[in-house]
């Protein structure tokens, strides 16, 4: 959420932020926000007004009675009485105009990063840098629940009777390696100085809603029926919200921690033949890592977020590529953001596996995420978050990428101690 202030004294720079994100139909706001600011901060100020004289009045009426004039003090009494209704109705107009500017103010997009690439949607998405030799094998590679069918490590049909679509079991050797990899992708973010924390798995609306837009929340979050709370759609959700309404002392600094959780999402709409399997699902698990930093620090570590979950990837031999996402593909509370995606030796490109993201001081401030310098003056923190790692996607790219002739496929040097030891998985049927 941008500050009012800003919009107030830039309404065009928020007008073109919203063109650069190909969202027109929302020019109108600025100027509707604008005009109910001014009418918030008019009614504040004649309240302020009244506040002051009733308090003078209420000092002159106790002298006049002190002094025995008694017709003077009870008019002065009606003037009180008269000026507490028109308090009243301004109090009630203030709390109108400012919760219609929040509402609006909660749907403007957040201000891009200048070096933010221009473009309508996720196809106009640039490429930043590979990482790794993509390699296509001299054998067919099946499609990757085939391939863990092979190990019976799949069932979709037994998960389907019990959940229905979008769910899936995973078994044996297929669901080790799933927690194999969990476990290493938390492993390597503690040894990079990030603090291991598994955080609650329901949030309530109001953390939702400070760190995600409406769009996103009708499109992602299952909702617990009676209760104010709603499941995760990842860790970062209940991670940043830890710090809701808090004021933290400059001196803690940044704030790093790397989560694990299950994550739950509705997944709405239709997908095609790729995206079936594992690969779009409504519950999977993921270790998610953020960063709470004072504004200055944020692009830093924006850069050292997204290469961490590159060198996963790479310590495990799996091709990766970076890809900046273009204005019209930023959620609306993001500054700037890069998918990793992982290189798919069957369908000889590549596929998003992860996705890091600033963004600035949107969530702080609707969270009231505060920080406290050492002269007390306060700010608000900038936030940030990227995927470690989300196992279902990344079995795609490891089966593929380490997948042999005879069906067997390879354990990087990396995982056999997570893996009791195995350097090969070999297949069943």
């Amino acid at each position: 959420m941008i500050d009012i202030k800003f919009l107030r004294e830039n309404p065009e720079i928020v007008k073109e932020n919203i063109r650069k994100k190909f969202q027109d139909e929302k020019l109108h706001l600025v100027d509707e926000v604008i005009e109910l600011d001014a009418k918030s901060r008019a009614a504040k100020t004649e309240a302020d007004d009244l506040r002051g004289k009733r308090n003078t009045i209420s000092k002159e009426i106790g002298a006049l009675m002190a002094q025995g004039k008694k017709e003077e003090a009870e008019q002065k009494k009606a003037e009180v009485a008269a000026n507490a209704k028109r308090l009243a109705e301004l109090e009630e107009q203030e709390k109108e105009y400012s919760a219609k500017v929040t509402e609006i103010m909660m749907v403007i997009p957040n201000i891009i990063d200048p070096s933010v690439p221009v473009g309508k949607d996720d196809s106009e998405n640039v490429e930043v840098t590979k990482y790794g030799e993509p390699f296509v094998p001299d054998f067919e590679i099946p499609y990757h629940t085939d391939i863990m069918e092979r190990f019976n490590g799949i069932d979709i049909d037994a998960a389907g009777r019990v959940a229905g679509n979008g769910f899936y079991y995973l078994m044996g050797d297929i669901a080790r390696l799933h927690s194999a990899v969990i476990a290493y992708a938390r492993d390597f973010m503690i040894d990079r100085g990030f603090t291991y924390c598994v955080p609650p798995f329901m949030i309530r609306s109001n953390v939702v809603t400070g760190v995600m837009s409406f769009a996103e929340m009708d499109a992602m979050m299952y909702k617990i029926e009676g209760e104010d709370l709603y499941l995760i759609g990842t860790s970062e959700h209940s991670m940043i919200g830890k710090f809701i309404d808090q004021i933290i002392p400059e001196s803690e600094l940044p704030k790093t921690l790397t989560s694990y959780s299950p994550c739950f999402r509705k997944e709405k709409g239709a997908h095609g033949i790729e995206e079936r399997g594992v690969y779009r699902i409504h519950q999977f698990e993921k270790q998610e890592m953020i960063v709470v930093c004072r504004p200055e620090e944020s692009p830093v570590w924006f850069d050292r977020l997204w290469q961490n979950t590159v060198d996963l990837f790479r310590s495990m031999d799996i091709p990766v590529r970076t890809l900046e996402c273009c204005s019209g593909d930023l959620a609306d509370l993001k500054v700037k953001s890069f998918d990793v995606e992982a290189w798919s030796p069957r369908q000889k490109k590549y596929f998003e596996v992860g996705s890091c993201s600033n963004l600035g001081d949107a969530q702080a401030r609707r969270l009231k995420i505060r920080i406290q310098k050492e002269d007390g003056s306060k700010y608000f923190a900038h936030t940030l978050n990227n995927t470690v790692v989300a196992p279902p996607r990344m079995l795609i790219a490891f089966l593929e990428n380490n997948l042999n002739a005879d069906g067997s496929v390879n354990i990087p040097e990396i995982l056999r101690p997570y893996m009791g030891g195995k350097e090969k998985l070999i297949p069943e049927k």
